[in-house]
């Protein structure tokens, strides 16, 4: 089987030859080709290149136009601070939305007007026709939680939940709105699955996450799926108390990051519910030895069940051994489901 051929069957519950393999890398792919953060944040080429070349090494099933939260944010016209060697970050300082009456104002950004949405467009094109035939091309966007984080800053956002029920709501609006028209030129573009990136949403209460996130979250998956393309969600940080209702969203793959168990969230979501991860990146794939990480992977494996894709809990640290990746790999290609 292709890798695209081997995750699809996943999602689908047909059989597979082998188990998945879609970890997340940024950082530890720039450097694969001697490149700076700086120029795979902000030049499509060089992520593209990135990508093909850690795809190829460690025979991942897919690539991924992944950089940085802040390229939806830059085009609305916050402010963004670009390190040289490291992601481009938020100024919160200096939100866009630090007034919230300008949300009445802002208007929604054309993905291919020629910003950052832009270049992301042309890697996922790049990597489509480089290698969308045999492995899964994967186009990304931010989630409503996390949008409205960066545009407004997440303390204050927090607060918002609270005082002003009604800008919140307007505000995700906006982002949905924005956020689907981004994932649509994607798709065109090539991408054959979306991602979804909602950090801030494991910060909230299940109060917040179920009166605000969670059926934005899925207003969001189900216009992706009717895309004709299927859905990754990711969620830094600790989900454990929202397990069953990522359960409920319809996202084809669920990325479980290392704080939360991935034996409770195979027991409160639904059988076929395809999980993702999640050994801890640092302690346990950076620090690790091929033999430790080997067996984390199968640990997980084991609690997950046979709908289960191999990866880490959150990005592959950039200073991560290569045959600790090559581990990773060699699970997943000895490894049925």
């Amino acid at each position: 089987m292709t890798g695209k051929e081997r995750v699809m069957a996943m999602i689908s519950g047909q059989q597979c030859d082998c188990l998945p393999l879609m970890p997340i890398t940024m950082q530890f792919a720039a450097d694969r080709i001697g490149r700076t953060y700086h120029d795979y944040a902000t030049d499509y080429h060089v992520l593209a290149e990135a990508q093909m070349r850690v795809a190829d090494e460690f025979s991942f099933d897919h690539v991924s136009a992944i950089s940085d939260p802040a390229r939806e944010a830059a085009d609305c016209g916050a402010s963004i601070f670009f390190p040289p060697d490291a992601p481009p970050a938020i100024d919160e300082a200096n939100a866009l939305l630090a007034d919230k009456t300008k949300l009445a104002s802002l208007r929604r950004p054309d993905p291919l007007g020629g910003g950052r949405m832009t270049d992301r467009v042309l890697a996922v094109q790049q990597l489509s026709m480089r290698m969308g035939r045999d492995r899964i091309v994967e186009g990304w966007i931010e989630g409503p939680c996390a949008q409205a984080a960066d545009l407004r800053g997440i303390n204050t956002l927090m607060l918002d939940f609270y005082d002003d029920e009604k800008f919140v709501r307007d505000l995700i609006a906006f982002i949905i709105d924005m956020e689907v028209a981004f994932a649509r030129v994607q798709v065109e573009a090539g991408a054959t699955l979306i991602g979804i990136g909602d950090a801030a949403a494991s910060l909230v209460g299940p109060e917040i996450y179920d009166g605000f996130v969670l059926p934005n979250e899925r207003l969001l998956i189900d216009h992706i799926h009717n895309l004709g393309v299927s859905v990754r969600l990711h969620i830094c940080g600790n989900t454990t108390s929202m397990l069953e209702d990522l359960g409920q969203l319809r996202a084809d793959i669920i990325d479980l990051d290392y704080p939360a168990s991935i034996l409770d969230a195979r027991k409160m979501m639904p059988a076929h519910q395809v999980l993702l991860g999640n050994i801890d990146p640092v302690r346990t794939l950076r620090d690790g030895t091929p033999d430790s990480v080997s067996a984390a992977i199968g640990k997980c494996h084991l609690q997950a069940g046979p709908r289960y894709i191999v990866g880490a809990g959150c990005e592959i640290p950039r200073d991560t051994r290569p045959e600790l990746v090559q581990a990773m790999c060699r699970y997943a290609k000895e490894h049925r489901p």
